[in-house]
């Protein structure tokens, strides 16, 4: 499968990890988990971005939460209409792409978000198009966040930023990185990581203004 064909299966999906779906549970321990985290390093006027923001869910508790400044990127046409009627206050005042992550990334200038966040999304970016973690660490201007499966990750130090691929119920690839490794090779210094049941939330901030408040 082609980073072509992932793109795909994900601007048309229907039914489970659709962006109803995710509206249909709403909010969750995730979504306080990154508020917390952005309440600790960010002000509330702070530039978000989330990548892969479906309906929006998570932004939208932000929201909720007196953030202001919030941007998601989404594949799903759909996702907006579910967004429109599930979370109206979010749709109409936030910014939003309709658009792959790859191809939108480039147009943002350097350090254009405060904090840019990924839930579960990071992990099904094709090889392909692996180049798009380098334009993350450069539009982040401080914190960046995953929140993504990790569960097939060797420790072995020796090893690089190699993946594993699983294929979730046989459909749609997941793609295992040690994500720590990805980002502090480029330019980033974890201070924070949490394994959970399904995920591990990691927290990154920028060398470019490490200082914790």
């Amino acid at each position: 499968m082609n980073s072509n064909e992932v793109r795909r299966q994900w601007a048309t999906r229907s039914g489970e990890y659709s962006p109803t779906y995710y509206a249909y549970y709403g909010p969750d321990e995730t979504s306080e988990s990154i508020r917390g985290i952005l309440e600790r390093f960010v002000d509330r006027d702070a530039s978000i971005l989330e990548l892969g923001c479906s309906s929006g869910r998570h932004l939208s508790y932000l929201s909720e939460h007196g953030f202001e400044d919030l941007t998601g990127i989404e594949v799903n046409g759909d996702a907006f209409d579910v967004m429109r009627e599930s979370y109206p206050d979010l749709a109409a005042h936030g910014t939003f792409y309709h658009d792959a992550i790859e191809d939108v990334v480039r147009d943002f200038d350097n350090g254009q978000f405060d904090a840019i966040y990924s839930v579960e999304t990071l992990q099904h970016i094709h090889p392909d198009v692996e180049w798009v973690f380098e334009e993350l660490s450069r539009v982040a201007g401080d914190l960046l966040i995953t929140v993504e499966n990790e569960s097939k990750i060797e420790t072995d130090s020796s090893r690089s930023a190699e993946f594993e691929v699983n294929y979730v119920n046989d459909d749609f690839p997941l793609y295992y990185r040690d994500w720590n490794r990805v980002f502090t090779e480029l330019g980033f210094d974890e201070i924070d990581a949490e394994s959970g049941k399904r995920d591990t939330v990691r927290t990154f901030r920028s060398r470019r203004d490490c200082s914790v408040r």
